[in-house]
């Protein structure tokens, strides 16, 4: 079954004549798919999403081509590429025809390695309001670029408005999210440089200030990261067993206000304020440290002269 023949209605010589092309999308309903039955006699759904359909003569370098999409105001919502290491962003390149399906939705929220939520729907992207958008494919230093439509859903009764003011709603979350999980992995990376440092030291005379030095930040970082998050979380059931932290209740609020497509109620919009309030403090004492506490440890660090490389001697035999 041929789901899209987009291609076929534009076979004209242009297309034949060049390198590449990427064609017009058709105009794309903001619906989601109803995905399979699993019946023996049951069919396959198009994958939800705006379908780009592009072709390319020969086979193309996989560092050449990219493929972008911008909003209405000319901000980029979304890079494929056909190496990156999400899965969702890769781009299928071969000679002749390709096909990839964006799924409406702008990038979600960073993680950070080990990372376990009970509620984790606000870490999704959220889908793209309806509107026009375009598509620019890059191969090499030539470009081609075509505009799209995402369509309202005809059955839904919320206004271009209550979808705007759910995205805006939506957006905000996940931002907040990754600044908050940009900063957990701040705060390892500053933990992990001072327990580096403490081992090079250990076998110094004097350093006493250093040591009382890094036992305060290490403590102060510390309680921020688990207000922050539940770092006792190992299984994807330890959140049954301890108290959601200040990211999992954001992310939870994001889930809740982003089922069906409804304007945010007000105690949402309360409630995202008190969450991100507080989120905010945490971030502030970060702040507070990186730029006060941990240039005074560097300073002691360099006075105590402290090796770069330290090299383990051979024993004698």
């Amino acid at each position: 079954m041929i789901d899209d023949i987009t291609p076929l209605r534009n076979i004209i010589t242009d297309v034949m004549k060049s390198k590449f092309w990427l064609y017009q999308p058709r105009g794309t309903y903001r619906i989601g798919g109803s995905g399979r039955s699993g019946g023996l006699t049951s069919g396959v759904n198009l994958q939800s999403g705006v379908l780009f359909n592009y072709y390319f003569k020969d086979m193309p370098d996989s560092n050449s081509v990219e493929l972008k999409i911008y909003d209405d105001s000319e901000n980029i919502i979304r890079t494929f590429k056909p190496k990156t290491k999400e899965r969702g962003d890769r781009l299928p390149i071969k000679k002749g025809l390709n096909r990839i399906t964006w799924n409406m939705r702008y990038p979600d929220a960073e993680r950070f390695d080990g990372m376990i939520l009970w509620g984790g729907g606000g870490m999704t992207g959220p889908l793209a309001i309806p509107g026009n958008y375009k598509a620019i494919l890059i191969y090499n230093k030539d470009s081609l670029s075509v505009p799209f439509t995402i369509l309202k859903d005809p059955r839904s009764s919320s206004s271009i408005m209550d979808l705007q003011s759910q995205f805006d709603f939506l957006i905000s979350v996940r931002n907040k999210l990754t600044e908050t999980h940009k900063a957990i992995k701040q705060i390892r990376n500053i933990r992990k440089q001072i327990k580096d440092v403490g081992e090079r030291i250990k076998e110094q005379k004097n350093i006493e200030p250093i040591k009382k030095l890094s036992d305060e930040i290490n403590k102060k970082i510390a309680a921020i990261e688990e207000s922050l998050y539940q770092t006792k979380n190992k299984s994807p059931q330890d959140p049954l067993n301890y108290p959601v932290r200040l990211n999992d209740k954001l992310s939870s609020l994001g889930g809740s206000a982003s089922s069906g497509d409804f304007r945010p109620t007000d105690q949402a919009v309360e409630l995202k304020k008190e969450l991100i309030s507080k989120i905010d403090a945490e971030l502030i004492k970060l702040k507070e440290i990186v730029e006060s506490e941990i240039p005074k440890f560097n300073k002691l660090v360099a006075e105590a002269n402290v090796p770069a490389v330290i090299l383990q001697q051979e024993e004698k035999k």
